[in-house]
Formats: structure tokens, sequence, C-alpha cells
């Protein structure tokens, strides 16, 4: 139900974008002599000759590319900083793709040429999407009305879907009320309109768009009885199954046998955006691989110098879907260390198991300092490339912690456990198990690339202030 725009706006979507390729190679064409006289650049004098046949492949070659990441999809990014991933993604895509269509066909056409259309393009398709959301985000009232919505259920389901809704300012929805039979409900909730029986006479007196019934698991003849009195009504009628608290961390409608099944267990993560992160995840980590692995051996060596033991450790944790992998970190402690676990851990007033110390005396000189630098997680750059872990996500948990966890708390392996996250950036050490899971959670639930841009960067500060790291 949730639709950034209908399916005729994905069309008028579609309509612009060749509209803007085929305007934009034409003045990349007029404008290639403005290039003249610079480094490189060969000149050319008068207007170049571009094959009319360029002008509707490269339009579909850049509008096949960003179907591809979803960008004209109707219930797809509906956030404005999910569609500008997208249109990148997209964009990037057909730009390898345009390039390479030249280099089989038409060498001859100037290179300037058509970097100067591939910029002028990438800019406009992004600039109009975005001129076009500030116009619905101040003027969207006057556009077209919102569409009006009922919630049956003023329970947690439909509390839910009012927040999420509202979220999402730009999908145009207006949650006119809710029906509820609980009457002490509807004394303390002035959103409550009134009992359930009168679903029918409000939907044809509010002139409501759609009907959602949020209604617990026992009302299922209820749910019968209400959707069979509303279907000779103009209104789109939606059920939210009660099971979403059954659900690990998500839920989705999918085909098993092709029979339609609510899956309990499905990924947090979309295939799109599951690409996204481990296309960035590669992409980083070889990025920083040239200085990290001179770093390392420095700090190998300044380890072995200080204390015996090994240099690099491979300790069990907890990753994605609860296997069980081994992370590779710099020893900053002493031989044996977890033979020495019963001198730091301790139990807090709420009965919660704390396993860190400000003070642990297993940690060594050199290893305080890796510790509040985190330098003793270099190593973990190459559980990365292995695929175990992300750059950012929930911190990877010893599995003896995990056996302690309440069932709640296992959502957080539904995504790669992160070198950093949302949990080390706002407490990091300072916060218990117990705290930063709901941490974890809140980073699962919100996940997007921009986020974990924004995780890194404040990451940085945190590692410079050296603060609740030890």
């Amino acid at each position: 139900m949730f639709r950034r725009f209908s399916v005729d706006f994905a069309l008028f979507s579609i309509v612009i974008d060749i509209s803007l390729i085929f305007i934009n190679l034409a003045l990349a064409a007029i404008y290639r002599p403005m290039f003249n006289g610079m480094p490189l650049v060969k000149d050319i004098f008068g207007l170049q000759f571009l094959p009319w046949i360029l002008f509707p492949v490269f339009s579909v070659i850049w509008v096949l590319c960003l179907l591809i990441f979803s960008v004209y999809h109707p219930s797809q990014n509906l956030r404005w900083e999910e569609e500008i991933v997208s249109v990148i993604l997209g964009s990037l895509l057909a730009g390898i793709a345009m390039a390479g269509v030249l280099y089989l066909s038409y060498r001859d056409i100037s290179r300037v040429l058509f970097l100067s259309f591939y910029l002028l393009s990438f800019l406009s398709i992004i600039g109009w999407r975005v001129l076009f959301r500030i116009v619905i985000r101040f003027r969207g009232h006057q556009l077209a009305p919102p569409q009006r919505v009922l919630i049956l259920g003023a329970g947690v389901v439909g509390k839910d879907l009012q927040q999420k809704i509202m979220r999402h300012r730009n999908v145009r929805l207006n949650i006119v009320g809710f029906l509820d039979d609980d009457p002490e409900k509807r004394n303390l909730d002035p959103q409550i309109l009134d009992s359930l029986e009168s679903a029918r006479n409000i939907v044809s007196a509010l002139a409501i768009d759609y009907v959602i019934l949020a209604l617990p698991q026992r009302a299922h003849e209820r749910i019968n009885r209400i959707v069979a009195d509303l279907h000779d009504l103009p209104v789109r009628v939606f059920v939210i199954p009660d099971y979403f608290a059954l659900a690990l961390h998500h839920s989705a409608v999918d085909e098993f046998a092709g029979i339609p099944m609510l899956d309990l267990r499905a990924p947090a993560l979309s295939e799109y955006q599951r690409l996204v992160k481990r296309g960035f995840d590669i992409f980083m980590t070889l990025l920083a691989l040239p200085l990290a692995l001179p770093l390392m051996g420095l700090l190998a060596l300044a380890i072995r110098a200080g204390s015996p033991g090994a240099v690099v450790l491979k300790q069990k944790r907890v990753g994605e879907n609860g296997k069980v992998f081994g992370m590779y970190k710099l020893r900053t402690m002493v031989e044996n260390a977890d033979s020495m676990r019963h001198l730091v851990e301790r139990v807090n007033p709420e009965g919660k198991l704390l396993h860190k110390s400000e003070s642990d005396p297993r940690v060594t000189r050199l290893g305080k300092m890796l510790r509040r630098t985190s330098l003793d997680e270099v190593p973990q750059l190459f559980n990365i490339l292995k695929g175990e872990m992300s750059w950012v996500g929930p911190r990877p948990e010893m599995p003896y912690l995990v056996d302690k966890y309440e069932p709640w708390q296992r959502k957080r392996f539904a995504v790669p456990p992160g070198l950093t996250g949302w949990w080390q950036v706002h407490g990091r050490s300072d916060k218990p198990m117990h705290l930063h899971t709901e941490e974890d959670l809140y980073y699962i639930q919100h996940y997007s690339p921009w986020l974990d841009l924004v995780i890194l960067f404040q990451t940085i500060g945190v590692v410079l202030s050296r603060r609740g790291a030890y």
C-alpha cells in the first residue's frame, strides 16, 4: 500500500528521464567546441556529428539501469536518500554500459563530449527529483488531496502502522482515525471514532479510501464479517496479520509452492540493500588495506616485543543468523586471559552480566593503547573481505554471552556484524550488553546506505575522543 506515487507517475518519470537524456546529448554535441584548448583535449570546430541511433540507445540503457535498481517502482525509495542512492547506482551502471557501446561501435565520438553528456544527464536526472520532492513537501496538498485511511484496531499493530505512515510524509496518506471495540480505549484516545460495528457507516460518511484491519488473531471471524460488509463499497481493504510479534526480525509475503505465505524469517535487508552494502564493504576494504597492512606489521612487532603469546587472535563470535565465525583481533591481553574472566565479570543490580571493566588486570600496557584507539580491530578487515562482517553493523558478540540472551535480543543477528555500528558511536563500552542490543535493533529497523555513511563519519570522532573504549 505504501506508494510514493502512482504507476502513472512512474511512466511520467520515465518520459522525463528520456527527454533529459535526448536534450543533454544534443547539448553536449553543440557545446563540445567550448572545451578546445584544454589539456589533453583534441580541438574540434563546428558541430560534431552524432549518429541518431545513440539517442534512443542511450535512453533505453539508462532507463533499464534505473529499472534494475527499482527507481520507478511505486512502493520503493520512499525516503529521499534511498531514491538518490538508487539513481546513483543505476546511473553508474548506465555509464559503464554506454561507454561499452561506444567502444564497440563509434570509437571516434569525443570522450569529452560523452563525459559532459553523462554529467549533465546525471545531475538533471537527480535534480528534477529533488526539486519535485521539495514541491511535494510544501505544495503537495494543492496538487492532490491525500488518501484517507481508517485503521480497524487501536492495539500495538495499529498504532505501529500509524507511526510508520507518519514517518513517510511524502506517501500522502491521511489517517482519519481508528475503530476499536474496547470502551476504555475509546474513552482515553480521541482518535478512536467508534466501535467496529460502525465500519460501513464511517467508510461511507468520511469517504475513506483505505481500510486497514489490524486486529488480533482471535478476531478471525470478525475480520471475515467486516470484509463482507465492505465488499460493495469503493474502498480498498488490507489486513495486517497479527503474527509480527512472532517474526525474528522482519516478515514478508512470499510464494511457497505457488501458495502465498507470510515469511516470519524474511531477510532484514532487501537484495538491493545487501548488494549495495556488500559492494561498499569490498570497495572500502580494498581502499584501506594498503595502509592497514604496514600498520598491522608494525603493531605485530610491538606486541611480540611487549609480552609473550600470539600476535593475532582468532576469537569465536556470533555473526549473521547466529552463525559462529572466527573474528581476527590483535592481542591486547596476557596469555590465557579467558581463564581469568572471573576477575572482571560482575552482575549489575538488574541481574545482567557485565563482562568488561575499565581496570581489567588482563590488559597489557600496549593493549590499553590499542583498545583506546581501536587499532586492535584492524585485522577484522579480513573478516569483511570474507563476508563474515561488514564495516557497519551490530557488534559481534561472544557465544557464552549470546547463550544468556533473551529471545528479543537475538534479532540483532538479522544483519552481518560490523567493525563499527550504532552502539559503538553511542556509548561503546559505556553501555553493557543488555543495553547495546537495543541500539543494534534500532540500526536494523532504520537501515539505509546513508545511515552507514553517517555512522562511519561519527566513528572517526568517537575514536579520536577515545570515549568509552576499554
